[in-house]
């Protein structure tokens, strides 16, 4: 065969087959933005604030990670069909493909019990809220924010920045540190001879402040307050102060009351002792 002929039969197969396969991606493309468009739209409807019983923040969390999931999930599908239809359009007979994929999907399924286990729970963990993207969560012993969640694993990022990746079949406890509300939980230690009324003035009295704080009082649903006597340790009387805040805020808020007590406390002359070490030197 020519080369000239061979250029024909290249014009000839790209007008009628390579039309239909940018077709099929153009289609594609516009499917997909579509399909997400409805799904987060379609969220939106669903996922209502029932009884006002979340935040505004925490709707759009939970709208944010559904939306982010079923999309992820659609997009794979749209794109496996796309290209089914591809291979079928550049004369691929696919038949074979599919019955071998069903093959395929039946060694998996004898294999893939744990990933089976994965995507349920994954799916139990969505439907049932028990966290959301941008959550700081604590799941079997490893805490974190999360930063993406997939039908299979949760992505969580710690303090140190390292990213751990669990697989949902894995999760066995949840502990949500930032749903609905967070509450700050200190506990400060002050000397045996201190006024333990006045600590308590002055902690009441710092929260107070803490929360009519233009930076701060956005975060602060409740002004930390004194609670109890804690404990009486060796060296210090210890007193548990608490307050609410909005959810993941929490961190932040106890930092800055513990730097405001310090300060007050120093101020009036309330000594937060430490342990110290005494040392007898013989006689010789």
């Amino acid at each position: 065969m020519k080369m000239n002929d061979i250029w024909l039969a290249l014009q000839s197969w790209a007008l009628v087959h390579g039309v239909k396969i940018i077709g099929i991606l153009v289609v594609v493309l516009i499917v997909n933005k579509l399909v997400a468009i409805g799904i987060e739209r379609l969220i939106q409807r669903v996922i209502t604030n029932k009884g006002g019983l979340l935040s505004k923040e925490a709707e759009e969390k939970r709208e944010k990670t559904l939306t982010k999931i079923l999309s992820g999930t659609a997009r794979v599908l749209i794109w496996l069909f796309a290209v089914m239809m591809i291979l079928s359009e550049i004369g691929v007979d696919i038949g074979p493909l599919i019955a071998g994929a069903g093959v395929i999907g039946l060694a998996v399924g004898f294999g893939g019990q744990y990933l089976v286990k994965d995507i349920f729970t994954g799916l139990f963990i969505i439907l049932e809220n028990q966290y959301r993207v941008g959550d700081a969560v604590e799941i079997s012993g490893i805490g974190g924010s999360v930063e993406d969640i997939s039908l299979r694993v949760t992505t969580l990022r710690d303090l140190d920045g390292v990213v751990h990746y669990i697989p949902h079949g894995e999760v066995t406890t949840v502990s949500n540190k930032s749903k609905g509300f967070s509450r700050i939980n200190i506990d400060i230690g002050i000397g045996y001879s201190a006024d333990i009324n006045k600590a308590k003035e002055i902690i009441n009295k710092v929260g107070q402040k803490l929360l009519e704080d233009e930076v701060w009082k956005n975060d602060i649903i409740e002004a930390p307050y004194f609670l109890r006597v804690q404990d009486l340790g060796d060296s210090a009387v210890i007193l548990k102060i608490i307050g609410d805040t909005r959810p993941a805020r929490q961190f932040a808020v106890a930092g800055e009351m513990r730097k405001r007590v310090k300060e007050a406390f120093d101020e009036a002359g309330i000594e937060i002792p430490f342990p110290q070490v005494v040392v007898h030197k013989p006689l010789i």
